[in-house]
This record gives C-alpha cells, sequence and structure tokens, in this order.
C-alpha cells in the first residue's frame, strides 16, 4: 500500500474511534436529558440505550445498500450527527417550555433512535472504505472495530467526569457536535481529490460550524430563558452540580429552591415544613446533645436546631458539596438560614447518607431526615427498609426520629408504604400532616424505639407556627389520605415495604406525581 492509501487507511481508523466517543457521549447524555427532565432515570436510560442500540442495528443494515461514494456518505453522515446531536439537549429544554405535555419525550426519543441509526451507519462504511484503499477486510474489520469499542469507554469516562459537570448538557452536546463536524472536514479535506463538488461539501460544513459555534457559546444563554418558563419566578441562581441541577428563584420577597426541578422550600412558609420537622422529635427525645440531619444542605433545619442551646454537636451528611456551599455564600439563602452551617457546633459532610450510616459508630439523640422525594433510583434507596434499619441502630434510647415523607393528598400511597417501611424495622411511629402553601399537605413520619404518645409532647415556645393542641390535630388523617388503598372493587391492597431487593417506591412516586 502506497503511503497517501496508508494515510487515508490511518485517517479512517482515526475517525472510527473519534466519532465511536461522541455516539456513546450522545447516548448517555439523552439519557441524562431524560433522568433529568422526565424522571425516573433507569426507565429513561433503558428507553435511550434500547432506542440507540435499535437504532444502530437498522443503520448497520441500511449500510449494505451503500456501495458507492462511501467517503461523501460518511461525511454527510457525521455533518447530521454534528447537527442533530449538537441541537439535540438545546431542542429538548425547548420542547419542554413550549410545546404540549409529552411532546418532549417524544422527540427525546425520536432523536436518539435517529443519532443512533446514523452511528449504526458510520462503521460499515468505514470498514469498506478501508477494505477499497487495500486494507484486507478482517484486519480492517477488527482495527475499526476495536477503535469503536475503546472509543466507547473514552467517551462514557468524558461525559461522567468531565463534560457534564464542566460543561451542562446544552454546551456538551454543541461541544460534540462540533468534534463530529471537525472529522468530517478533516476526512473531507484528506479525500479532497475523490469527491466531486468539493466545494460545495465544504461549503455545507462551514454553515454548520456557525451554527454549532453559535450554539456553543450562546445556546446555553437561550436554554435558560427557556427554562425561565419552567419556573414561576425569575432565576436568580442556577447551577449543574455533578449530582443535580440548583436552581434559586425569587419574587416579591419569596425565594425558592429547586434540586432537579422540585421544590425545597418558600421562604414564605417554610416555617412550617421545618418547625414540623425539627421541634416535634426534639420535644420527645429524652436528651439533645448529639444530632444527625441527614439532607438538609441550604441550612434552614440547622438554623431551628441551633435553638436549642442544650445541643453540643449537629452533624449534616448532605451529599452534594454545591448546595452547601451555596447556602454558605449566597445572600438569600443566608438570610433564611442565619449563617447556620459556619456554627461551630455544626459539621457539614459531603457524603452518601446510606454509605455514612455503614460506616458512622456514632449514637444520636434525634435524627432528622430531610432528603428529596425518590423520584429517582439514588434518592430511593433512601427510603428503603436497610436505610431505616440504619438509622434505628443509630438511634440512642430515648432518642426520636423525623423523616419528611412527601404528601399523603397527593402521594397517598407513597406516603403510607414510607410509614409501613420504617415500621418494618421495628420502630414505633406517628404520622403527621402540615398544610404548607406553597407545598400543600405535606406528611411526616415520627418514629422512636418506644410507643409515641402525642398527647404527652411539649413544643418550645419560640415557634412561628406550631402549638401542643395543633400538633395533636395533625395526627388526623381524612377518608382519602388515611392509608387506607382498595382497588376499584372495594378490596384493601396490603403495602409492602419499600426494599433495595423490591424498590417499588419509584413507580408509586411517578404514578402518584404525573397529573400534578
Amino acid at each position: 500500500m502506497e503511503a497517501s492509501g496508508r494515510r487515508k487507511t490511518h485517517m479512517i481508523y482515526w475517525a472510527s474511534g473519534i466519532v465511536s466517543i461522541c455516539g456513546i457521549i450522545f447516548e448517555v447524555l439523552f439519557g441524562a436529558l431524560g433522568s433529568y427532565i422526565l424522571g425516573d432515570g433507569v426507565k429513561q436510560y433503558t428507553l435511550t440505550i434500547s432506542l440507540f442500540l435499535t437504532g444502530m442495528g437498522i443503520g448497520a443494515s441500511i449500510s449494505e445498500r451503500v456501495m458507492k461514494n462511501l467517503i461523501i456518505t460518511f461525511i454527510w453522515i457525521e455533518f447530521m450527527v454534528a447537527l442533530l446531536g449538537g441541537f439535540s439537549s438545546f431542542m429538548m429544554f425547548g420542547m419542554t417550555a413550549f410545546a404540549p405535555s409529552g411532546s418532549d419525550a417524544l422527540f427525546l426519543y425520536l432523536i436518539t433512535f435517529t443519532i443512533g441509526a446514523l452511528t449504526g451507519l458510520e462503521l460499515p462504511i468505514l470498514i469498506r472504505k478501508a477494505n477499497e484503499i487495500g486494507e484486507q477486510l478482517n484486519r480492517s474489520t477488527a482495527r475499526v472495530l476495536f477503535s469503536d469499542y475503546a472509543g466507547g469507554l473514552i467517551g462514557g469516562l468524558l461525559f461522567a467526569f468531565y463534560l457534564r459537570p464542566q460543561m451542562g448538557m446544552v454546551k456538551s452536546a454543541f461541544f460534540v457536535g462540533c468534534i463530529n463536524l471537525a472529522v468530517a472536514l478533516t476526512v473531507l479535506y484528506l479525500f479532497r481529490n475523490e469527491i466531486k463538488k468539493f466545494a460545495l461539501h465544504l461549503s455545507a460544513g462551514i454553515v454548520i460550524s456557525i451554527l454549532l459555534i453559535a450554539g456553543l457559546f450562546f445556546g446555553e444563554e437561550l436554554a435558560f430563558s427557556f427554562e425561565q418558563k419552567l419556573y414561576k419566578d425569575p432565576i436568580i441562581h442556577m447551577e449543574e452540580s455533578a449530582y443535580q441541577k440548583i436552581v434559586l428563584t425569587k419574587e416579591q420577597g419569596d425565594t425558592r429552591l429547586f434540586l432537579n426541578g422540585s421544590l425545597q422550600f418558600s421562604s414564605t412558609d417554610e416555617y412550617r415544613y421545618h418547625e414540623t420537622l425539627v421541634h416535634p422529635p426534639m420535644a420527645m427525645a429524652d436528651e439533645h446533645q448529639n444530632v444527625l440531619v441527614l439532607g438538609g444542605g441550604d441550612g434552614v433545619a440547622v438554623k431551628e436546631l441551633l435553638k436549642y442551646e442544650e445541643i453540643e454537636n449537629i452533624t449534616l451528611v448532605d451529599l452534594d458539596p454545591a448546595v452547601t456551599e451555596l447556602a454558605r455564600t449566597n445572600y438569600h439563602l443566608l438570610q433564611l438560614n442565619k449563617d447556620s452551617l459556619d456554627d461551630e457546633r455544626v459539621d457539614v459532610l459531603n457524603e452518601d447518607a446510606f454509605q455514612f450510616l455503614e460506616d458512622s459508630q456514632q449514637f444520636y439523640d434525634v435524627i432528622i431526615v430531610d432528603l428529596p422525594d425518590p423520584n429517582n433510583e439514588s434518592l430511593n434507596k433512601l427510603y428503603t427498609r436497610e436505610f431505616y434499619s440504619l438509622i434505628r441502630n443509630h438511634l440512642s434510647p430515648g432518642g426520636a426520629v423525623m423523616i419528611q415523607g412527601t404528601s399523603p393528598v397527593f402521594a397517598t400511597e407513597v406516603y403510607w408504604t414510607i410509614d409501613h417501611t420504617v415500621q418494618s424495622t421495628g420502630l414505633y411511629t406517628e404520622n403527621f400532616k402540615v398544610d404548607i402553601p406553597s407545598f400543600g399537605s405535606w406528611g411526616f413520619v415520627m418514629a422512636s424505639r418506644e410507643p409515641i404518645d402525642v398527647e404527652t409532647i411539649r413544643l418550645p415556645e419560640y415557634t412561628n407556627y406550631l402549638t401542643d393542641e395543633l400538633l395533636r390535630t395533625m395526627t388526623v388523617f381524612g377518608k382519602d389520605e388515611d392509608g387506607e388503598i382498595t382497588t376499584s372493587d372495594g378490596e384493601e391492597v396490603p403495602l409492602k415495604p419499600n426494599t433495595l431487593v423490591d424498590p417499588h417506591l419509584i413507580q408509586k412516586y411517578e404514578k402518584a406525581w404525573q397529573h400534578y
């Protein structure tokens, strides 16, 4: 094989590796988009991976019919991947903001299948071209496939550890689209002597490059304006951490915190939520020296706890350092939490709550569980019998636990499944519901090693909402929220504990909230 042929063959192998990196990044990017916007990560990753691979299979089948103009076909495949893939995240946010409900899911699945089909077309064409140049078929196939699989590993690592945390989903898509385009233009130049109407193809590539570069620099800002449509009030802070999207909004003095689109609190009524979360278990517990807070990285629950002078240590465990850093530095959050996370009695640990409890040898007088709702697999793990068993094992004799348990009105079966799961560990429970204007009716589960008598609980005087009398009324639930789940025939449905082996709570949660 002459020197120019070897150079072209090497370029084909490099191209196969690079486009494979781009393909796997788009595949996991679509899964991440579905998980963030549509919820239920396992379901979305399953669907996107399945559709992508199915598309690849169909694309590979179609490639049998491509026998001529192999290089031009490959170049235009890369042009299409660059354009469609580059604008995919941007368009997804636009669809979510402006299109009818369900259109965003349809768009995501369609674009996933399309990019998969184009990716499936690439490799057979490259193998055929390498063979056409003079490479032996078995060698060209092996080398292209090696480049493909090795590129897949690199792509997955790049997305997980650099692109998503550093660039976000919109910029990442445009950036990867630019790489696809760069491969296409490089191949176009290298094979220019074989290509008719070279200037026309080059012009098309230049137009696409202008669009992608514009998207790279300005797409995120436009997507931000799309996302603003999803929130009632103006966004004053937005960042995408390694774990979640964090959004702060403010309008007429009302500051709201959202994590992955779910409201965490409103400053106008957060005291109703946090007083219920903190003061009943503190009043129930025999001792108050050592307190554990799981979640609550905004610091507002800790602010309530610091009202108790007898507390010697508060350990706050929140997975995301971006949340706790925001709580320590953002003016609006500092106004709410009173700089609670920097109090000398507070230790902040950015760790997984499950892993922390497995590793810790400490006992706690009061444990506050202020975690986001179980709307994905990572959070669902923190609503299982195994997790509540760990909490029980770290609870001091005479201690008390309070768990936020979603809404007994909007998610009745979810709330009572959480209660049933806690009881399955041997703990006694008491149920509370509180009306919070920004949330609606919200539920809490208090647990202890001993039976709980609400009549004996005496709350502190410095609450803004709770009274002893009110607390007792909060244990009364209406017929439509009392935990008796029945079929259409009126038969009662027994509740099962949520476990790591049988994590059914997330399906209940998705079903409960789909109309709200």
